[in-house]
């Protein structure tokens, strides 16, 4: 079976995520978020170029886990699908505009301090269900994230000790 693969995003959240209700009651997060972007010179350096800035979308329950979780200047990476949509300004033209409406979005592990908790599903609810925000090492802000996306026994990373693609000639 081939390995299934989806539209990414990544980024940083530019504004305070707000958390509404669309008319049929369900949860709705919305971020404008930004991507910077960078173009590799001769030499093997890099130069950054200007900052782009999109909407972002999720719904449902990971509209209301996201809103606990983000804020303005997390970095994230998201799953999901850009959606177009038209426009109509006061002046009655019509524009093209589009977001990226994520299925799933986390903190980028590549620049985010966190840890997980694999209790199961059933503790975690009974618990509170986002701790505080609390600073780590120098500074940096550190969340616990929330786990539970792996069937029981599996764990996101193999151990220490599994062979790698590369022990096993692949």
């Amino acid at each position: 079976m081939p390995i299934t693969t989806k539209t990414s995003m990544s980024g940083f959240v530019a504004s305070t995520p707000r958390l509404t209700r669309t008319e049929t009651g369900e949860a709705r997060l919305y971020m404008k978020v930004g991507q910077e972007h960078f173009t590799r010179q001769p030499d093997g350096s890099y130069t950054q170029d200007d900052t782009t800035f999109h909407d972002l979308a999720v719904y449902r329950r990971s509209a209301e886990r996201a809103a606990a979780r983000f804020a303005k200047g997390d970095k994230f990476i998201a799953e999901g699908h850009i959606r177009a949509y038209t426009v109509t300004g006061a002046d009655g033209q019509a524009t093209q505009a589009e977001e990226f409406v994520a299925r799933r979005i986390g903190h980028d592990a590549a620049v985010t301090d966190y840890q997980v908790d694999r209790r199961p599903r059933q503790t975690r609810t009974q618990q509170a269900e986002v701790p505080a925000r609390q600073t780590g090492p120098a500074g940096r802000e550190t969340r616990t994230a929330q786990s539970g996306g792996f069937p029981a026994g599996l764990n996101a990373l193999p151990p220490a000790s599994a062979p790698t693609s590369a022990a096993i000639g692949m």
